[in-house]
């Protein structure tokens, strides 16, 4: 892959000498990047480190000397298609141009002489499609770099989980070993729901499917949570983090937990490519209409090119020695596009490799709002206990069904699991269950269709109805509430958070 400037180049080679340097004169008074070639050989020399085009004469590219020119075009990857702008005064001998056609394949004939102004557009414009040529060659390098390391980081979980299921199947009635193997069960599936939600918050900001649920906020609230966040990976790599906030109240408009979000993956991402021992600080102030935080360490910082890229998708900057912080390297995407969907903007800096990095984020300030229009903070209700109530969990995948269901009973809850849709009607005619838990996938009948059927009995028309699924996207959730669910949980669920919200219905 050749760099920027290389990509950019348009080699000249012409049988005069002074032919090539008016080209290049006309040209680089154009802003073009020109080298001149004596050679074939020279111009197969250059080629090897990247061009954006070849302008050259057909006396050059003639068949009984250009072999090795013709090869190289041959041999490109797929992705390359080598732009060949010849000058030539037989342009209307069509066995020549066919013959120079099926060799050198991208090529442009230009009649000689050529007038400058048509010298220099067809040129611009055989470089810009050069360039279009590698950035969507980087592009798939980058993704298929991200999609081997998003399957090196989905099977990391799996081997502490099967270790602990093989832990449970042969020490059961151990009380110690049950409860460490659980323990390493919810802390894998914790971490790969955090990269699932990572590819899905991807997937819908790509999409545009992002909806913010904007409301008036104090924003040392909202760096006070990230800080929480990031805090226990902090301490145990010994970081120093400074926090320094205005004493009173600053407001902004947007979504409290997607500026969380924000706030939480700089944080992260700067303990994350900062040694053990090092320094981070956070700084907020409020510069004229905006309200700028300043995230800074004195980490291993990044060179321009990781820079000009850090936040796109898939530029997942190989800045350790080694992949052992994981993740799948979205995180500063996420924030740049969730920080331009709440009006503002961030920006990286780094003086290069050793020198720290320091990320700017700014915000829209919300200065005409008196405080006490700030919404309060989002308080749970205490956990009551819960009532004695009967539930029924329908998941055409068992062991989920049953595990949920296990739970639930040591809660308090009498509990039924069913596994398909007709086995949980029949059960609702004869039990009425008053809380139905059901998947959307399943195979006799989609879920929405069970939610209805549901409503339609006597038995469970005023049951509360949850949908429990692995489809979150916004569709989904307004597809479940058409179809009569009270409430809708995406899987891997939280279980405090159901069994909060079923003792509170």
């Amino acid at each position: 892959m050749a760099d920027n400037a290389d990509g950019r180049r348009v080699l000249i080679c012409t049988p005069f000498g002074k032919d090539a340097r008016l080209a290049a004169h006309v040209l680089e008074k154009a802003g073009l990047n020109c080298v001149i070639c004596k050679d074939l050989a020279e111009v197969l020399t250059q080629l090897q480190r990247g061009a954006g085009a070849l302008l050259t004469a057909d006396d050059v590219v003639a068949p009984n000397r250009s072999a090795a020119l013709s090869d190289f075009i041959a041999r490109q990857p797929p992705w390359s298609d080598l732009p060949v702008l010849v000058l030539t005064r037989i342009a209307n001998d069509g066995r020549w141009y066919s013959d120079a056609h099926d060799r050198l394949r991208n090529l442009t004939l230009l009649e000689s002489p050529v007038r400058p102004s048509t010298l220099v557009s067809t040129v611009r414009a055989a470089v810009r499609a050069r360039e279009r040529q590698y950035e969507v060659h980087e592009a798939d390098r980058r993704k298929d770099e991200f999609l081997a390391m998003l399957g090196h980081e989905l099977r990391n979980p799996l081997a502490p989980i099967g270790a602990a299921a093989q832990l449970l199947a042969l020490a059961s009635a151990d009380v110690g070993k049950v409860k460490m193997a659980s323990q390493i069960i919810a802390r894998q599936v914790k971490h790969m729901t955090s990269l699932i939600d990572d590819l899905l918050d991807v997937a819908r900001v790509t999409r545009g499917l992002i909806t913010l649920d904007r409301e008036l906020i104090d924003i040392r609230q909202v760096l006070g949570e990230a800080v929480e966040q990031v805090d226990s990976m902090m301490r145990s790599r010994g970081h120093t983090l400074t926090l320094d906030m205005p004493a009173s109240q600053i407001n902004v408009q947007g979504d409290h937990k997607r500026l969380v979000q924000v706030f939480a993956n700089v944080l992260h991402n700067a303990a994350k490519y900062t040694p053990n021992g090092g320094a981070i600080s956070a700084a907020m102030t409020v510069q004229g209409s905006e309200v700028v935080v300043e995230v800074t360490d004195d980490g291993i910082g990044m060179n321009p090119d990781v820079v000009a890229h850090v936040f796109e998708l898939f530029a997942q900057a190989e800045r350790s020695a080694d992949r052992s912080q994981g993740g799948l390297g979205l995180g500063l995407s996420l924030v740049e596009s969730l920080v331009r969907s709440h009006g503002g903007s961030v920006q990286a800096v780094s003086a290069g490799i050793g020198q720290g990095s320091r990320f700017t984020i700014r915000l829209p300030h919300m200065v005409s709002l008196a405080a006490d229009q700030v919404a309060a903070a989002h308080a749970g209700a205490a956990a009551q206990a819960p009532a004695s109530k009967r539930i029924m969990i329908v998941d055409d995948n068992q062991d989920a069904a049953d595990a949920l269901a296990m739970v639930l009973q040591v809660a308090g809850y009498e509990v039924s699991a069913k596994y398909t849709a007709g086995d949980a009607i029949g059960y609702a005619r004869q039990h009425a269950p008053a809380i139905c838990l059901l998947d959307i996938g399943l195979p006799d009948m989609d879920g929405n269709e069970l939610a209805r059927a549901l409503r339609q009995l006597p038995q469970t028309a005023g049951a509360l109805l949850v949908a429990v699924t692995g489809y979150g996207q916004q569709e989904d959730k307004e597809k479940s509430r058409a179809a009569g669910f009270d409430h809708h949980l995406v899987k891997p669920i939280d279980v405090d958070r159901l069994v909060d919200l079923l003792a509170r219905s």
